[in-house]
């Protein structure tokens, strides 16, 4: 089933929610419907591409005429239409305060509408532990890595969003630990940075800054390649987004001779598998 049929299954099955954050950019959209119609055909579930905020904002003429919507307006809808019984699958890597604090107001909100409302909220891609998470995010950066044809010479840097949390800044440092162990001799070391951060040092955790990468001791010059720790295309990880001007502006500052960036975790394979393991586990509590 594609995301965003508005014909309902039977309301002894679960719907699912395949939730991001949201973005402006048609684009995320776009990849978030693409995993969704993916779910949807190996485990025969109806599942929607739904947003947390600002993909709503987004014109339908941008979106093939299928406009994005957000969770707190198709709960609202499903609700109304006699549906009681939902999944939420995060599209998430780590407990973002989005999942920690936002979502439980949506789902409370609901049971203020339908006091029978049941929702099952599935682990971030993650899973339970920040600190042993899946090892299969760093086995896809792996692959992209290795992709790129890295020497023994060539530095590697997790780069993710950055982030108030420190749960989640844990998911970026495991999995960089992660990430090194599998490449090994192969590079010549993997540091993990954020794109950005808040001001203050409150949220210095996250760095060092990409922008800054150059400047960890022993790590500057020479090639480097860019393990993207994101998931789909948008304002930050897009063509010609943040991460990009910053690329170039190291490049320019001959930080370093040559940056490549591996492809969105949400163009490999695997990342369905991952997706695919955390929605039977919610799904079952309703089978």
């Amino acid at each position: 089933m594609a995301s965003f049929n508005f014909n309902l299954p039977p309301v002894s099955t679960p719907i699912v929610f395949l939730i991001d954050n949201g973005s402006l950019r048609p684009e995320a959209t776009f990849g978030l419907r693409r995993l969704a119609e993916k779910l949807a055909e190996r485990s025969s579930l109806p599942v929607e591409a739904v947003s947390l905020l600002h993909s709503h904002k987004i014109s339908p003429d941008d979106l093939d005429g299928r406009g994005a919507t957000i969770v707190r307006r198709r709960l609202r809808e499903c609700i109304d239409a006699g549906q009681r019984q939902f999944v939420f699958l995060p599209l998430f890597l780590g407990p973002s305060l989005a999942i920690a604090d936002y979502l439980p107001q949506l789902i409370e909100e609901g049971r203020a509408q339908a006091p029978d409302l049941r929702v099952e909220v599935a682990e971030v891609l993650a899973g339970p532990d920040v600190d042993v998470p899946d090892a299969r995010l760093a086995q896809i950066l792996a692959d992209q890595v290795l992709e790129c044809h890295p020497g023994p010479a060539t530095k590697v840097a997790l780069v993710d969003h950055g982030t108030p949390a420190r749960p989640v800044n844990r998911v970026r440092n495991a999995v960089a630990r992660q990430l090194a162990e599998i490449l090994g001799k192969s590079v010549a070391g993997v540091e993990a940075c954020s794109m950005e951060r808040r001001e203050g040092a409150d949220y210095a955790f996250n760095d060092p800054l990409l922008e800054s990468i150059g400047e960890v001791p022993g790590f500057g010059g020479g090639h480097l390649i860019l393990a993207m720790f994101f998931l789909l295309p948008g304002r930050h990880a897009g063509m010609g987004g943040d991460v990009a001007e910053i690329c170039d502006a190291l490049v320019d500052a001959k930080a370093f001779e040559q940056i490549q960036t591996t492809p969105l975790l949400g163009e490999h394979p695997a990342l369905l598998d991952i997706l695919m393991d955390r929605l039977i586990q919610a799904s079952s509590a309703f089978f």
